[in-house]
């Protein structure tokens, strides 16, 4: 051990300076730093990936017709011809799973969309304009008060199955659990303090909505588009699958599945494959919807 040693003027004991034992942490930064926080957000960011670019790009991934039919290659076993197998109906399984990939991507997105924009008009409204709140809600309440897909499968019931109609009822059924959503945060963040001062200070109500209100809801708004998403792909298969979404020549999961669940005993690859694929469709979103609350919510975010 090294001597303490004379200082040069007042005759102090300094001691020897010790080495650094533990080297200084250096905390990654930047894209690569914020998604090694939010490895939630990598993941499923990274599956949704994959499943978008399956359903931009099927056409060029080994596929063929998926409505093409061959009676002799009916429920043919997967092989290096039919990396899936075949249906009923001799068609490939495995092109019409990937085409069936865009079918649940854009309803899921379109329903995201819409039911994030309606209700967050409506929960803008209602939650800012207490006059109306009681009447509106209990609209909106009226409408949750029916289970989703019974409600979906209502609405379907008075139209034709096509993408469009399919989207249009489930985002009826899913706009009233938004605007729910929107309502009770505009309701907690009119009660602030920058809001009271805002209106002191005369600013107009449009103002104080879309300067004070909307840009502190948009992250609990982004948040619940991810589930909304992800519960309308699985709703999109259920309608499917019970013959009132799509129609049956249109290839999508809910259909695929539906058409093989009479030989899932003796066939089972013809419901596997396609429900695999919806399954991790939907636990990519549900991941990317965990990592963006833990990303945007500063309750959430773990300490550093």
């Amino acid at each position: 051990m090294n001597a303490p040693r004379l200082g040069p003027t007042n005759g102090l004991a300094i001691a020897t300076p010790l080495p650094d034992i533990l080297p200084d942490v250096r905390r990654p930064t930047g894209a690569i730093g914020f998604l090694r926080r939010y490895p939630a957000i990598a993941v499923g960011g990274g599956l949704l990936g994959v499943m978008i670019f399956v359903a931009l790009f099927a056409p060029i991934l080994g596929t063929v017709d998926p409505t093409a039919i061959a009676a002799r290659l009916r429920t043919r076993e997967p092989s290096a011809l039919h990396w899936f197998g075949t249906d009923m109906l001799g068609r490939d399984l495995y092109s019409r799973v990937l085409y069936g990939a865009r079918v649940s991507l854009i309803v899921g997105f379109s329903v995201a969309a819409l039911s994030s924009i309606g209700g967050l008009a409506i929960g803008l409204f209602s939650g800012f304009f207490r006059a109306m709140d009681a009447v509106v809600m209990r609209v909106m309440d009226g409408i949750m008060s029916i289970p989703s897909i019974l409600l979906a499968v209502a609405l379907m019931a008075l139209t034709r199955g096509s993408v469009g109609n399919v989207i249009i009822a489930i985002t009826i059924a899913e706009t009233p659990r938004v605007s729910r959503l929107v309502r009770g945060v505009v309701l907690s963040l009119r009660e602030q303090a920058y809001v009271d001062a805002a209106i002191t200070c005369g600013t107009r109500t449009p103002v104080i909505v879309l300067k004070h209100i909307l840009p502190n809801a948009l992250a609990s708004i982004i948040v619940q588009a991810t589930y909304v998403c992800a519960s309308a792909m699985i709703t999109e298969a259920i309608l499917s699958f019970i013959g009132a979404g799509t129609p049956p020549f249109i290839p999508s999961w809910g259909n695929i599945m539906a058409e093989g669940r009479a030989l899932w005993q003796v066939k089972f690859y013809i419901v596997l494959f396609p429900a695999i694929f919806l399954s991790m469709t939907v636990l990519a979103v549900n991941l990317l919807g965990d990592g963006l609350r833990d990303a945007l919510d500063p309750r959430m975010t773990k300490a550093a």
